[in-house]
C-alpha cells in the first residue's frame, strides 16, 4: 500500500513539475522575455510602442492594413502609407531607430545603409526567421535554406542560371510573349484600340514562361500547379498577419486543412514530372535538356557521381520538389508585377515610352529581339531599375538574431528580429533626394553604383552572397516582353484605372492595370 502511494505521489510530482515547467516557458515567451528585450532595446535609444500581451502591434497593424486596402489613392508614387501603413506610422512617430512588435517578438528597423550591408554580408549570422511551416510550403527551397543545405543547393542550382543557359531559354520567352501580343492584336483589331486590364495577361505570360523554361515540352502540366499556387499564396498571406505559436499548424482549422490539401496536390503533380525526367536522364534521353528542371537534375546527378555516388552530396526528390515550387513562385510573381508597374508608369510618362520605343525600333526594327540586343537596351534598363526602386517586388526583408550580435552601434540580443524595409530605403529622400517619389529613370543612366553613390540603398533582389539567383532571368524576360509590346503598341492610362499598390506576396495592383492599347 505504502509503495503504491509513493509511486502515485511520484507520478503526480512529475506531472506537476512538467505543468509548472510548461507554464514557465509560456510565461517567459509571452511576457518575461519580451519585457526584457524591450528594456535592452530602449537602453540603446531605440523607440517603439510598449509591448502589449501576446499580440504586440499585430492587431493595430491588421486594422491599418484593412483600412489602407479599402480604397485606392490618387496617382502618386508616394505609396508607403498604403503598402506598409503601420511601419510608416512607426517611423513617423519614432524615427528610423525604432522597433515594432510582431506578437511577442520585437522587430528592429534597420535603415542605415552600412548596417544593411553588414546584415547581408554576414548571412550565416543573420538568417531568415523561422515561420509557420504552413507558410513555408508556398516557396521553400533555396530561398529559405540555411547553412550547409543552402551551400549545397546553391552550387547545384547555379548552372541553371548561367547566362549561356538563359540565352538558350530566349526562344521560350519569345514564344510566350508573342502569344500574348497576338491575343492583344485580336482585341484591338476592330477599332485599332481597346481598353484592357493588362494585369491578368501579364500573370498568365509569366506563368507560361516559367512553365516552358522549367519543364520544357511538359509546360502544359505546369498550368494547374500555378492555379494551385495562386490559391496557396492568398491563404498563406492570411496566416502571416496573425501571431504564430508552436503547434498552431496542427490545429484542424479550415485554412490549415485547405493549405495541406493544396500542397499535397502540388507535390503529387511535381513528383510525376520529376520521376519521368529522372528516368529519361538515367536512360540517357534527357541529358541535352535546356529547361531549368533538366539542368538542375543533370547538375544534381553530376554532383552525386563526382562524390562516388554518395547521395548525401546531392539533392533528394523532396529537395528537387521544393526547388521547383520556388521556381514557380518566384519566377511568376517578380516579373509579372515588374511588367505591370512598368506599363502603368510608361502610360503616365509618355516621353519615356517614346524614348524606349525608339531604342527598341533602332536595335530590332520589327524583327525578333535577340540576346545581344536585349542586353544593349539602355533605356529599358534604366526604366526597369526605376520601376523596381518605386515598386520593388517586396516591401520588407526579415532576418533573425539567434545569439547576441554587434551591428554598428547596436548590441542586438538573441530573440529579436531585424526588419530591412526595402521600400522605405528605396523611397528615402536623404538617400535619393527630394524628388524621391518622382519617376526619373535617368537616375540610373550610369548604372546602379552611381545612382546610389555606392551606398546600399537599392536592393530589389537582395544583396551579397544570397542575392536572388533568378534576377538575370527576371530582367531578361521583362526586357523581351517590353520590347515586343513597344514594337506593336502604344498605350495610355485608362480613366477607369484605380491606383492601389498593395502587398500580397509581391506589391501588386489591387484593382488591376487598366490601360488603353493602340496598335502601331
Amino acid at each position: 500500500m505504502g509503495i503504491t502511494v509513493a509511486i502515485l505521489l511520484g507520478q503526480y510530482s512529475i506531472i506537476f513539475v512538467s505543468i509548472l515547467a510548461c507554464a514557465w516557458r509560456i510565461l517567459n515567451w509571452v511576457w518575461l522575455k519580451p519585457r526584457r528585450l524591450e528594456r535592452l532595446l530602449r537602453q540603446q535609444g531605440l523607440k517603439g510602442n510598449s509591448y502589449k500581451f501576446f499580440f504586440g502591434d499585430t492587431k493595430e497593424s491588421s486594422m491599418m492594413i484593412k483600412e489602407a486596402k479599402s480604397k485606392p489613392i490618387s496617382f502618386s508614387h508616394d505609396i508607403l502609407s498604403r503598402v506598409s501603413p503601420f511601419l510608416h506610422q512607426t517611423v513617423q512617430n519614432y524615427g528610423k531607430g525604432s522597433f515594432i512588435w510582431f506578437g511577442p517578438i520585437p522587430r528592429v528597423n534597420i535603415m542605415e545603409t552600412e548596417q544593411i550591408r553588414e546584415v547581408f554580408s554576414k548571412f550565416s549570422d543573420f538568417q531568415k526567421p523561422a515561420t509557420n511551416p504552413l507558410v513555408r510550403k508556398l516557396a521553400p527551397g533555396l530561398g529559405n535554406s540555411e547553412g550547409q543545405k543552402w551551400t549545397k543547393h546553391r552550387k547545384i542550382i547555379n548552372p541553371a542560371f548561367h547566362l549561356e543557359k538563359l540565352k538558350r531559354m530566349l526562344p521560350a520567352f519569345y514564344q510566350s510573349c508573342s502569344e500574348m501580343i497576338s491575343e492583344w492584336e485580336k482585341l484591338v483589331a476592330l477599332e485599332g484600340s481597346c481598353e484592357l486590364d493588362v494585369w491578368p495577361f501579364l500573370v498568365n505570360l509569366t506563368s507560361d514562361v516559367i512553365s516552358r523554361t522549367a519543364f520544357g515540352s511538359n509546360y502544359e502540366e505546369g498550368r494547374r500547379i500555378f492555379e494551385l499556387q495562386n490559391e496557396l499564396a492568398s491563404l498563406t498571406k492570411q496566416l502571416t498577419q496573425s501571431v504564430y505559436f508552436p503547434g498552431k499548424r496542427f490545429l484542424p482549422t479550415k485554412i490549415n486543412k485547405k493549405i495541406e490539401k493544396i500542397d499535397k496536390e502540388i507535390e503529387a503533380s511535381l513528383k510525376i514530372i520529376i520521376n519521368r525526367r529522372e528516368k529519361a536522364i538515367k536512360e540517357d534521353h534527357g541529358l541535352a535538356s535546356d529547361d531549368l528542371l533538366g539542368i538542375l537534375m543533370e547538375s544534381n546527378f553530376r554532383e552525386i557521381q563526382e562524390n562516388g555516388n554518395n547521395k548525401k552530396f546531392g539533392m533528394s526528390i523532396k529537395d528537387v520538389i521544393e526547388e521547383c515550387k520556388l521556381f514557380y513562385f518566384a519566377g511568376k510573381e517578380t516579373t509579372s508585377t515588374l511588367l505591370a508597374w512598368t506599363m502603368v508608369l510608361l502610360s503616365k510618362h509618355m516621353d519615356w515610352q517614346i524614348r524606349a520605343r525608339e531604342e527598341v525600333l533602332q536595335l530590332f526594327g520589327n524583327n525578333k529581339p535577340d540576346f545581344d540586343g536585349l542586353n544593349h537596351l539602355k533605356m529599358a534598363n534604366m526604366i526597369l531599375y526605376e520601376v523596381l526602386r518605386l515598386y520593388p517586388p517586396g516591401d520588407t526583408l526579415l532576418r533573425t538574431v539567434t545569439k547576441e550580435m554587434k551591428l554598428g552601434n547596436l548590441t542586438l540580443p538573441a530573440g529579436v528580429q531585424l526588419s530591412l524595409p526595402m521600400i522605405f530605403m528605396h523611397h528615402d529622400p536623404q538617400l535619393w533626394g527630394e524628388d524621391v517619389t518622382e519617376f526619373k529613370p535617368e537616375r540610373f543612366s550610369e548604372g546602379v553604383s552611381k545612382a546610389t553613390k555606392n551606398k546600399l540603398s537599392f536592393f530589389p533582389f537582395g544583396w551579397g552572397p544570397r542575392i536572388c539567383i533568378g534576377q538575370n532571368f527576371a530582367l531578361l524576360e521583362a526586357k523581351m516582353a517590353l520590347a515586343l509590346v513597344l514594337q506593336n503598341f502604344w498605350f495610355e492610362l485608362s480613366s477607369t484605372y484605380a491606383h492601389a499598390p498593395f502587398p500580397v506576396t509581391t506589391i501588386q495592383p489591387q484593382y488591376g492595370a487598366h490601360l488603353i492599347l493602340h496598335k502601331l
